[in-house]
């Protein structure tokens, strides 16, 4: 049985009219009718259905094909409010704009009178990662933290006083304004502990409780949102997109930098005062500067509340060339082996570091102090490489809107410092900095103590991109605090945040042995060869020292060059029947991954499992090959040595 036409109500800017229409049709059937009540210059393109006048939901019409007007719940009398724009004139007369396959054609190209829509086999390009519209719904429920994160949202983080003698009148179980906790994000206790940055759980919890207030009963909003200042695009006003238009609800607002009150990460701690030496090794070799990737983990930080601290377990030297004034990163080939690498050992890639050291030629080991408060303590060029391993090194969080808010990736410097020593300087960026960078509004200078604001008009630039206003407020030579226009250029400091750094006051590194090559120091005449796994690893042509292997495998250098042989397994082995010696039962053992293995026995330095790794036969095709090609022969004598020691033995001989 066919179902009853329902009256529909549509009012545009052009004024109102009505439409009777099956329940089942789709709302792209609809185009034909809707255009013969607008105007002819109407772009059919951009029609636009919203369930109310201002402030609804605004779906682009071509974007419901296959949405009835019964699946939406519409019924007989309803209202819906049609948005539009006129195409573009020229001489007079309006242009009708390509049909493309992605959009229905004009009433002039239909066929029977329907609209041709877009085929099922097209695919339809998803919005940007970065795109605000990508907003997730109820990301508390799909977006899955660190378990460091999910710990840290656990906990009360009050800050507990004790009893003051001067002003508690109360008993020892009575509690007053004077030793009540303090919220993590006091300003009074930060100032004492001269805590420079709240952390992100303590700044957390400052703005969800101005944000969500359970006392309202309302609905919950997540409190975080990133920035974002370039064109929105799919703006619901109807017009075509940038460039070729733009209106005041896509176009970004004016930006106006600060200082960020907080911080992602608040500590970097590095595992061992022997990765740095090694680091620095190649600058002593060489006097050229040098880059490495840190990995490591991230751990509760208990000096500041609800802290975070990254723990740095190893650094790896990626392909570069290095100069006494900086270095040219190259292609990273290798990126996902070492990742790989670094998860299989319970770690990640946590930060980059890079040295910037110059001798001052006094001879008792000092450095040229080149950053410090009168000039800069990261340059533009810097802070916009930061910027991009942050961006590409996003932090998982449910308390986003888009399931993600800035990065917990940290940028570490080894340079001089006032006395002339080789000291280590760690910042982040902030995610203000980030967005800039991201959109293309700011780029590096040639004076490192500032950042250059784009220019629009720029004949090289790029003509998608839209630079709003940049303002930045300072203290002027009166002492009070002004607004300035950041354009051409601001000072850096407004992108920075700096974090503390140190080593622990006992080392218990992950990694114990530091003996096997660095990779990519081809310059220093150093290289990873198999004669020297063989060396590590105590493996010659007439014997192999297990121990040697054992101690040696823990080294996340070697590691990884085990790793790029493809030796080892990858897969499980099936099932290892083991015969007990004492009741004669036959029980199963499920060897694992080998690679899986040799990680775990690298960071646990666990002697069972390092003794099953032996007896896999990956290892076995291992310590084979380096029998084979790991050890270099024994020098055969000389020619003229031999002939040299049968003259001496004839010369004291005599001829009786």
């Amino acid at each position: 049985m066919a179902s009853k036409p329902v009256l529909l109500r549509f009012e545009s800017r052009n004024g109102q009219f009505r439409l009777s229409v099956d329940p089942s049709t789709e709302f792209p059937s609809l185009l034909p009718q809707i255009l013969d009540k607008l105007p002819k210059e109407t772009d059919s393109r951009s029609i636009v259905l919203s369930n109310k006048r201002s402030g609804g939901q605004d779906r682009l019409l071509s974007s419901l094909a296959g949405v009835s007007i019964q699946r939406v719940g519409l019924s007989h009398g309803d209202q819906l409010f049609i948005k539009y724009s006129e195409q573009p004139a020229v001489n007079g007369h309006s242009v009708a704009p390509s049909a493309t396959a992605s959009q229905p054609h004009n009433s002039s190209n239909r066929l029977n009178g329907l609209p041709i829509l877009p085929t099922d086999e097209l695919s339809i390009a998803l919005p940007p990662k970065t795109s605000p519209a990508a907003t997730i719904k109820n990301p508390w429920e799909v977006v899955q933290q660190s378990p460091l994160d999910n710990r840290l949202d656990k906990q009360d983080g009050k800050i507990p006083r004790k009893l003051d003698q001067k002003m508690c009148r109360h008993g020892p179980r009575g509690m007053c304004d004077y030793c009540m906790p303090l919220e993590p994000y006091s300003a009074d206790y930060l100032a004492e502990k001269k805590i420079k940055h709240l952390s992100f759980h303590s700044y957390l919890r400052k703005i969800n409780s101005a944000t969500n207030k359970p006392e309202l009963k309302s609905s919950y909003m997540p409190p975080l949102s990133e920035p974002y200042y370039r064109v929105k695009p799919d703006c619901p006003s109807g017009h075509p997109q940038w460039p070729d238009g733009i209106c005041t609800k896509c176009q970004p607002s004016a930006i106006t930098l600060q200082a960020q009150p907080f911080r992602m990460v608040d500590h970097v701690e590095f595992a061992s005062s022997g990765l740095i030496n090694t680091l620095l090794d190649y600058w002593r070799k060489s006097g050229d500067q040098r880059v490495g990737f840190l990995y490591g983990h991230y751990e509760e930080y208990t000096e500041v509340p609800l802290g975070i601290k990254a723990v740095v377990e190893a650094i790896y030297e990626v392909p570069q060339l290095d100069e006494p004034d900086g270095c040219t990163l190259h292609d990273w080939e290798n990126e996902k082996e070492v990742d790989e690498v670094a998860r299989l050992c319970g770690l990640q890639k946590v930060g980059v570091i890079f040295t910037d050291l110059t001798d001052a030629g006094t001879g008792d080991g000092k450095v040229i102090c080149k950053r410090h408060i009168d000039s800069y303590y990261l340059s533009s060029l810097e802070i916009a490489f930061s910027a991009r391993l942050q961006a590409q090194n996003p932090k998982p969080t449910k308390w986003s809107d888009t399931g993600r808010f800035g990065s917990n990736f940290v940028t570490c410097v080894v340079s001089g410092d006032e006395d002339g020593a080789i000291s280590i300087s760690s910042f982040q960026v902030s995610n203000t900095a980030v967005e800039m960078v991201r959109a293309d509004i700011v780029e590096p200078s040639a004076d490192p103590a500032v950042m250059l604001v784009q220019d629009e008009e720029e004949e090289t630039s790029n003509r998608s991109r839209y630079i709003p206003e940049v303002f930045y407020r300072r203290i002027n030579e009166y002492g009070a605090s002004v607004q300035e226009n950041a354009k051409p250029s601001f000072p850096v400091e407004y992108l920075l945040v700096t974090l503390t750094h140190g080593f622990p006051a006992s080392e218990t590194p992950m990694f114990t042995s530091s003996q096997f090559a660095i990779e990519n120091r081809h310059s220093l005449g150093q290289s990873q060869e198999l004669r020297e796994v063989a060396a590590r690893l105590g493996v010659t042509s007439k014997n192999i020292d297990a121990d040697a292997s054992l101690k040696s495998i823990s080294d996340f250098h070697l590691l990884c060059f085990i790793h790029g042989m493809g030796v080892l397994s990858k897969v499980r082995h099936p099932s290892i029947a083991i015969l007990s010696p004492c009741n004669f039962e036959i029980y199963s053992r499920s060897s694992q991954e080998e690679e899986t293995l040799l990680c775990r026995v690298a960071r646990s330095h666990d002697l069972a499992e390092g003794f099953e790794l032996l007896n896999t036969p990956g290892w076995a095709t291992l310590l084979a090959i380096l029998q084979e090609s790991g050890e270099r022969p024994p020098k055969r004598p000389s020619r003229s040595s031999t002939d040299e020691a049968l003259a001496k033995r004839f010369k004291g001989a005599s001829i009786g």
